[in-house]
């Protein structure tokens, strides 16, 4: 064999060593690893596995649940920690999730891609270390220890080697059999029986059979019942959308741009794609969130703002966080996700026109502005008055003041530095109102009701609690020109509100 070929031989038995352990290192360390996210509303524990199938560990109280075939690898659930006030508004939760799965499935799919991306590239770490050690050790040196492996100390190394693996693997150590293992897997419609009618495509989803889990069949029932009712209003509602032009509905001019409000939405994640589909409908392109999205501003609520971001993802997003939202969970959930959350400077809006937002004073107890603590609502709203008069002598007037509480926006309005100022937070819509502000300057006001149908704050269940509304504000050369409001009644027929023109005014520089 000449050098060259050897060599050649050399390079190929190190290349399929290096390819070989990389790739037992990175199955190994993908199949071991585990990652702990918020998922339905618990802190819970995602495990790859190889079956094709997803099986989601309620805990001890509820039934176990398995979906099968659901890709080329499955994932275990592990459900953790949560807050609730009793199993059955657990499984109501439940149930209203999975009408509408799509957040919760990215999310899992998401979070597995990265933990295979990351063993992977551990994976490619360890299998370079075989070609690295042999450039290392240079050509004398390997020859050495080729020769020292002939000798009984060689041989002894490789035994002690062998040894290791060995205690690190520990084949010999057997899981003990539990509860679990001993529990049968039964589908819902083996579980409920023929004389219960169940939605096609919940019929095959599986349960674990056991003590507490044919207890917990009333439980199951009730689930099955509320996400039937809950898939079926939204779902029925998102459809009808589609046609609310004709009754009434205003569609955009060519050099006109549509913002969808919403506010007030406290969880009812069902709400989020029939506000989708209004959007749609009504030509938007953006969408405004004046806060409160969630109950209680803890990271259980997660699941609403998965929810939020995946109906809106490829629109334009700001938003701002209201006073339910406490703490700053909320806001820098939304703002990794890729909102541009507005934290009381002035931003430039896709309408052509500029846009200030701040958070709700109230949300985290500390009253800031931006690194500022211990101000009042007053004091907040003074400080944005200030911000947007600043940017108004600059030549640049704000067109919009999204808040939580337009309220918030009272000063800058009297001011005249505004043309619109957008909120939430009453669950009653009102305006446009317009306010006559210094020097002959013009500028309205704007209260959306609550999209989530939200009854105080509190909006899931299979159907609003109340009216859910959203509003439609119109644009054209980077002011608002026209608002208007859609409501969806509690017994799923529509309201639309006629379309309102405004005529906002800059204030008037006096002749000298």
């Amino acid at each position: 064999m000449t050098p060259t070929q050897r060599r050649l031989l050399v390079g190929v038995t190190l290349a399929a060593l290096s390819l070989a352990l990389g790739l037992a290192v990175a199955v190994s360390l993908f199949l071991t690893s585990s990652r702990t996210v918020v998922l339905v509303g618990h802190d819970t524990v995602v495990r790859p596995t190889l079956t094709p199938d997803a099986v989601v560990q309620t805990g001890p109280l509820l039934p176990d649940l398995r979906f099968r075939d659901v890709g080329p690898l499955g994932v275990t659930l592990a459900l953790g920690k949560t807050e609730v006030g009793s199993i059955e508004e657990l499984v109501e939760r439940y149930a209203l999730i999975a009408a509408d799965p799509t957040a919760p499935i990215d999310k899992v799919q998401d979070v597995v891609v990265d933990m295979a991306v990351s063993a992977a590239l551990r994976g490619l770490a360890v299998g370079l270390l075989p070609g690295v050690v042999f450039l290392l050790l240079g050509q004398r040196r390997r020859g050495e220890l080729v020769r020292g492996l002939r000798t009984r100390q060689g041989v002894l190394a490789l035994v002690l080697v062998l040894a290791l693996v060995l205690l690190l693997w520990q084949p010999w150590e057997r899981e003990e059999q539990t509860q679990e293992d001993g529990a049968d897997w039964q589908t819902l419609a083996e579980l409920v029986g023929p004389d219960v009618r169940l939605p096609a495509e919940v019929r095959d989803i599986e349960v674990r059979a056991g003590p507490v889990a044919t207890q917990s069949k009333r439980l199951v029932l009730s689930a099955v019942d509320t996400y039937d009712k809950s898939k079926e209003f939204y779902s029925t509602a998102a459809e009808a959308a589609a046609g609310l032009v004709e009754e009434g509905l205003r569609t955009p001019g060519d050099d006109e741009t549509v913002a969808l409000l919403v506010s007030d939405r406290h969880d009812n994640i069902g709400m989020d794609r029939v506000a989708r589909a209004i959007g749609e409908a009504a030509g938007a392109s953006v969408v405004l969130d004046a806060g409160d999205d969630t109950s209680t501003g803890q990271p259980w609520e997660a699941f609403s703002l998965d929810s939020l971001d995946g109906t809106f993802e490829d629109w334009e997003r700001f938003g701002v966080a209201g006073n339910h939202d406490h703490g700053d969970f909320v806001g820098a959930y939304l703002a990794d996700l890729g909102w541009t959350m507005l934290d009381g400077e002035v931003v430039d809006a896709p309408w052509g026109g500029t846009l200030l937002g701040v958070d709700d004073p109230r949300s985290s107890g500390l009253g800031s502005w931006r690194d500022e603590s211990g101000l009042s609502f007053a004091e907040v709203g003074v400080r944005l008055a200030d911000e947007a008069c600043a940017a108004a002598e600059d030549g640049e007037r704000v067109s919009t003041v999204l808040v939580h509480d337009a309220n918030l926006g009272r000063e800058a309005l009297a001011r005249g530095c505004v043309d619109l100022v957008l909120g939430g937070h009453t669950h009653v819509q009102s305006g446009p109102d317009a306010v006559e502000g210094e020097d002959g300057a013009t500028g309205y006001t704007w209260t959306n009701g609550t999209t989530g149908g939200a009854a105080y704050a509190i909006a899931l269940g299979s159907k609003p609690r109340r009216d859910a509304e959203v509003s439609l504000v119109t644009y054209a050369e980077g002011r608002p020109i026209g608002l208007q409001w859609v409501r969806l009644r509690t017994d799923g027929t529509w309201q639309v509100g006629e379309w309102a023109p405004i005529t906002p005014a800059a204030a008037v520089t006096p002749d000298p």
